[in-house]
């Protein structure tokens, strides 16, 4: 089962966040050979990707750190949405790490 956090990002400004990756035991979990995807939508529902997460793997210390633009949070508007990041493994089996909440809050500088 996945761990929900919620996330929350300021329109108009870059954002990241560093997800730590670990096994049942709380051990880290290696990811090497593993890819990461992650995406953000209006609801569970929608057909359609409001935004996707640049995602980079530091492999030994099983962190997987999510990336968006200021152009990119410019490009929402502001209000909830809802996200998920699935690690995939050199074997084909595809994990939900972590989903929840994105708030994106209004920016007043332009």
């Amino acid at each position: 089962m996945a761990a929900i956090s919620n996330l929350y990002i300021d329109q108009g400004t870059d954002f990241n966040v560093t997800i730590d990756v670990t096994n049942t035991d709380g051990s880290v979990l290696n990811l090497s050979n593993y890819t990461a995807v992650s995406q953000i939508r209006k609801t569970y529902g929608s057909s359609t990707v409001s935004a996707t997460f640049a995602t980079s793997i530091a492999a030994a210390q099983g962190q997987v750190t999510l990336t968006l633009t200021d152009t990119q949070t410019s490009g929402l508007t502001a209000g909830r949405y809802v996200y998920d990041l699935n690690i995939t493994s050199a074997a084909g089996v595809t994990t939900r790490v972590v989903e929840g909440q994105v708030v994106l809050t209004p920016g007043v500088t332009r």
